[in-house]
């Protein structure tokens, strides 16, 4: 897909924003703000999750979540293919496709391992992660 094809839009379902409203806010000090597309959502200054529709001229329209990872799990998602892909700015960021077949419980930990990577360790003591 070339980059001139490529359109950011605000379409993304409501119930899809919803699940992701109620993801991120869930972590400590986290914040939602309007992006220059889509919706962000952000611990201080920094975003450690942003939804937003893409459309192209070859392909169906599609809902992106970007988000950041760390360590082998950033290189797992790297090599992973679809639904996941590399955003090709910030050495740390990868999207994901958001569609029916979404694993909701995998975006749940996806979205706390993001927020982990830019939130103050303070913070981060107050989240539950098992296995860590």
């Amino acid at each position: 897909m070339a980059d001139d094809q490529r359109r950011y839009t605000d379409n993304v379902p409501s119930a899809i924003e919803a699940r992701l409203r109620e993801l991120c806010l869930a972590l400590p000090d986290a914040h939602e703000e309007r992006a220059w597309v889509g919706t962000r959502w952000m611990v201080r200054t920094r975003t450690f999750a942003h939804v937003l529709g893409v459309e192209t001229d070859d392909a169906a329209p599609c809902v992106v979540l970007s988000f950041r990872s760390a360590g082998e799990e950033l290189e797992m998602l790297r090599n992973a293919g679809p639904p996941f892909f590399v955003l090709g700015w910030g050495r740390n960021a990868i999207g994901m496709v958001l569609d029916a077949d979404t694993d909701w419980d995998e975006v749940s930990e996806l979205l706390v391992e993001s927020f982990c990577v830019l939130a103050p360790k303070k913070l981060i003591a107050l989240i539950d992660r098992p296995g860590v």
